[in-house]
Parts: C-alpha cells; structure tokens; sequence
C-alpha cells in the first residue's frame, strides 16, 4: 500500500522533531514535499492560537478547520473571532448533517448527556472525517501531558484514514508543556479565551465541559462525569481510550 512518506522517514523526522522548536515543525508540514494539500485543526484553546499564530507567520492563507457543533461556549466563539482577525485567519467551519433543531428531532433532547458518543460522531467525527478525505496532511496542537490518551502521541503520524487513503497528521507541541504554552502566549502577546480566567484547563462543547478540579488531567473537564477524553477524532488516542477502559 502506497502512503504519503516512507515509514523510515517519519521515524526519522520523530528523532529529528524530539529536539526541534514547534515553528520548525509547522513550517516542515507546510513546505514539505508530497504534503501538498494540509490544513490546522483547532478548537481555539491556547495550544491551538500558538500553533495557528506559528502557521501564520509561514503561511498566511493555511486553512483552519473548526468543528462548528452549535454547542459552543459564546466565549469561544468570540475569542475565534477575536483571534482570526487579528491572525487574518482563514476558518472553514465544519458542521454535521443535523442543526440543534434537527439532532433533537432525530435523537431526543440532551443527546450528550444520553449517548457521547453518538453526539461527537455525528457532530465532531463525521465533519472532520470528510474534510480531512480532501488533505494529505492535517497540524493539531495536542500536548502528550494533557491526557493519559495522548501520552505517546508522536509529532508526526501517519495513519489510514479509510483503506486506500493515507493522511500525515503533524502534532508540533505534542512535547510542550502546559508552562510552554503560557510562556509562548506572553512571549507573543497573544490573546486567550477568557474562561481560562474563570478555571477551565481544556475547553470543548458548553453541555459536556466542566473546570478540571486539582490533580485531575486537563482533559477531565471535558465530557463531565465519563471516564472519556476523546471525541474521536484521533485515531491512535481514541484506540488508546478504549484500551484505558473509556468510552471511544
């Protein structure tokens, strides 16, 4: 089966990455040979507006995919306003086959609070997984610290998207610390949501995110009251969910 790089390549750009700065990172996904459709993925949190201010420098026209579920705090979706026009970014929103309206008609009420799971594969999955159909290449900004399930995420992967189709997925501060992130933001003056502010460590849909209490995992806020951190749109962390005994 053909696929985008060799796998001798990629374990050599892993070694190589381990020890280089997330800019470098961005830039090889965005000029590399072969990689010649990729797009960010964001949800606007503070790893993500470093990584798209990285990108931006290099790239300005690079999409950014963001997963529009209607379910968002109003706080995010004004800080990724805020921090478009000021990066003069380009967003693609991402949206499901069913509004609010609909989803309750076909699913119930509160489908979040009933099946997670469905919920993120009919708003979140699905989305991302036809757009990412048309890349050979996507950039997150995940952070192996943040979770147990992203805890041996590579820089870069490259995985089977469906048989036959092959796709690069780049994480370039995949070995940051949450202190790294701080000190990039400050370092750039850039923004942050501001529910930051109010104690929330990893910010997703309003219904299913709480504050992470101490000694928690950033991610416990997200989908509150499961033993779940992912969505499922990352292949290897959401295989890595179900072997940790969450939900996928």
């Amino acid at each position: 089966m053909q696929t985008l790089l060799p796998h001798q390549t990629v374990r050599e750009l892993n070694e190589r990455f381990e020890r280089a700065q997330p800019h470098e990172v961005v830039r090889w996904a965005l000029e590399a040979p072969g990689l010649e459709r990729v797009a960010l993925a964001s949800a606007f949190q503070a790893e993500g507006t470093c990584v798209m201010h990285m990108a931006s420098l290099i790239r300005p026209d690079v999409e950014v995919l963001f997963l529009e579920t209607g379910f968002h705090f109003a706080e995010t979706l004004a800080f990724k306003e805020q921090i478009s026009e000021r990066l003069g970014l380009t967003v693609v929103d991402l949206v499901g086959n069913y509004t609010i309206e609909q989803q309750e008609r076909a699913f119930g009420e509160r489908l979040y609070e009933r099946d997670s799971q469905l919920c993120c594969e009919i708003n979140k999955v699905r989305p991302m997984f036809e757009a990412l159909q048309k890349l050979d290449g996507w950039i997150t900004a995940f952070r192996r610290e943040s979770s147990p399930t992203r805890a041996d995420a590579p820089i870069v992967d490259q995985y089977e998207l469906e048989p036959g189709k092959w796709i690069v997925k780049v994480n370039p501060v995949a070995n940051w610390t949450r202190k790294d992130t701080w000190a990039y933001l400050n370092e750039h003056d850039l923004p942050r949501n501001p529910l930051y502010d109010l104690g929330y460590a990893s910010i997703g849909c309003a219904p299913c995110t709480r504050m992470r209490f101490e000694g928690e995992p950033e991610r416990a806020g997200r989908w509150a009251g499961l033993s779940k951190w992912e969505c499922g749109i990352h292949q290897r962390e959401a295989k890595q969910q179900a072997e940790l005994g969450g939900s996928s």
